[in-house]
């Protein structure tokens, strides 16, 4: 199996960059500003809004799968249209493609979890382009894998690690909301749950989350303890109460996955308890 990750030099990307340099030697992983660790992978720029340049990556590399973990934002360039050329190209050359969306597609407006055979309804850009994306994923490439996930933590690298340590120091302004439920799952669960799937022929929905739903702000209080900061410093605040679009109780269902996959998700308070490595 030769293995290129598209967005390599990601949080996610970085960790599966890892994982597979330590059991299936280095793959071949994309960045768009700085490529990672060059003894772990052969790193190949990428602009995912440049279709001759995909080609000729694929070209370059032969891959026979792709693990599309590039975020892009809300850039539809990047996030939908250019989940769609690797979508096309897959199945143009008969590869295995594992594209990973998001929990942002579903507008937490449902009173029971979402399961994998829900439909998205995004309220943010963010998630239109998601949704966009594995839409047309799923049409355009059935045999293909698509993964929602939830917030990444681990490390102490993903963005709400980093958020917690800069509002308990004092170093930015805001809060973390109350009302804003999710299933956060761990970096080095996720990427063992992607190459898992990978792997496989296995093709479909599927939700990798962690069992824990937690707010953002309960999220950030386990994390201050982990690191040895006060939780008491991290302001809090209710989305309900700010006007920002976006669902604010989204939880994945993760049942119908988690019998199809021998790696175990931990919750948040799992795997953030004192003595645990992020």
């Amino acid at each position: 199996m030769t293995v290129l990750i598209i967005g390599g030099s990601g949080l996610l990307g970085t960790e599966l960059v890892r994982q597979a340099a330590s059991s299936d030697g280095p793959p071949a992983a994309t960045y768009h500003s700085r490529p990672g660790d060059p003894a772990r992978a052969a790193w190949h720029h990428l602009d995912l809004r440049a279709p001759a340049r995909l080609e000729q990556l694929l070209d370059t590399v032969a891959p026979t799968t792709l693990i599309n973990a590039t975020s892009g934002g809300a850039d539809w360039a990047v996030t939908a249209e250019g989940a769609v050329r690797l979508a096309l190209a897959a199945a143009e050359r008969g590869l295995r493609l594992v594209h990973v969306s998001s929990d942002a597609v579903f507008s937490g407006a449902a009173r029971d979890p979402y399961d994998e055979s829900c439909l998205p309804d995004p309220l943010t850009p963010y998630g239109a382009a998601k949704a966009a994306a594995e839409t047309a994923v799923r049409i355009v490439s059935p045999g293909a894998a698509v993964v929602r996930t939830s917030l990444i933590i681990g490390n102490g690298l993903s963005e709400h690690e980093q958020l917690v340590h800069a509002l308990a120091d004092g170093t930015r302004e805001g809060a973390l909301f109350t009302d804003d439920i999710r299933c956060p799952v761990h970096v080095g669960e996720l990427a063992a749950a992607l190459w898992e799937i990978a792997r496989s022929d296995a093709a479909g929905v599927f939700h990798l989350a962690g069992p824990d739903a937690l707010s953002r702000h309960q999220l950030g209080e386990l994390i201050a303890r982990r690191d040895g900061l006060d939780p008491a410093r991290l302001p809090a605040a209710r989305r309900g109460d700010s006007g920002l679009p976006g669902g604010i109780d989204v939880r994945l269902d993760c049942r119908a996955t988690r019998r199809k996959l021998g790696t175990r998700l931990r919750g948040a308070r799992e795997f953030l308890s004192e003595g645990d490595p992020a």
